[in-house]
């Protein structure tokens, strides 16, 4: 499959991608604990069908050690006994967060509380931020049609 547009060879898709990377830096120094930016950017890139970074993040949380077992159940985490209350808090704000358009209210109040008490300001800045950082990079994969599969774990590190 090829992608339907080579977005990365555009000058200003360097200069959009540079400052993305950026913000996910800063994110790193938020204190969040190892597994949640995983499991974070593997559940939004499931909800908008971003193949490309599905298969990245997959990839990238075994190589970091991440158990299989637990990705696979990421997009049923509800129903999974095998999270964290600060990973289900983090999971149901990534969904909250992803499908924002999808609630009249945008993040419903008790996926705001459940992550409030989990996280300290910085870890939530930081889980918040990521959130958005995903989410404008799986709309640019899309937009793009960039194909999944090929991915080696640390391609992009």
């Amino acid at each position: 499959m090829e992608p339907r547009f080579n977005y990365y060879a555009s000058s200003v898709a360097q200069k959009v991608v540079k400052h993305l990377n950026s913000a996910a830096a800063a994110v790193e120094g938020a204190g969040l604990p190892g597994e949640i930016p995983n499991l974070v950017l593997l559940r939004a890139s499931q909800i908008n069908g971003c193949s490309f970074c599905t298969d990245m993040h997959y990839k990238d949380a075994v190589h970091a050690g991440e158990d299989p077992v637990r990705l696979n159940l990421v997009g049923a985490w509800r129903e999974a006994a095998v999270f964290t209350d600060a990973e289900r808090a983090a999971l149901a704000l990534t969904e909250e967060g992803t499908r924002i358009a999808d609630a009249a209210t945008g993040i419903a109040e008790e996926a705001w509380v459940a992550a409030r008490k989990e996280f300290s300001d910085d870890e939530l800045a930081g889980l918040v931020s990521l959130i958005a950082v995903i989410n404008a990079y799986n709309r640019l994969n899309v937009f793009a049609g960039s194909p999944a599969g090929s991915y080696v774990a640390g391609q992009f590190a």
